[in-house]
């Protein structure tokens, strides 16, 4: 087992506890569409790496991935203060 599906299992069973997940039950057809997108991902993801070496792709994955982390960041950092502004 990674490290990434190690913190997959721990998160799942944290929220699933609290009742967080309820909100799919209701929106069932979101998740599907969520589930879908991420195995055609993976899919193509699989197949560009037949037509591009892994040093061209891997940072160009990283950087958006690297962008959310930091504005998922400082919007956290933005409600614990309580200085955003709301429109």
């Amino acid at each position: 087992m990674t490290a990434g599906s190690l913190s997959l299992l721990v998160t799942f069973a944290r929220y699933s506890r609290d009742g967080s997940f309820a909100v799919l039950g209701s929106s069932c057809g979101f998740a599907l569409v969520i589930a879908t997108s991420s195995v055609a991902g993976v899919v193509l993801g699989g197949m560009l790496l037949d037509v591009f070496s892994s040093l061209m792709l891997v940072p160009r994955l990283a950087v958006p991935l690297l962008v959310f982390a930091i504005k998922l960041a400082r919007h956290k950092k933005l409600r614990r203060g309580g200085s955003r502004l709301r429109a």
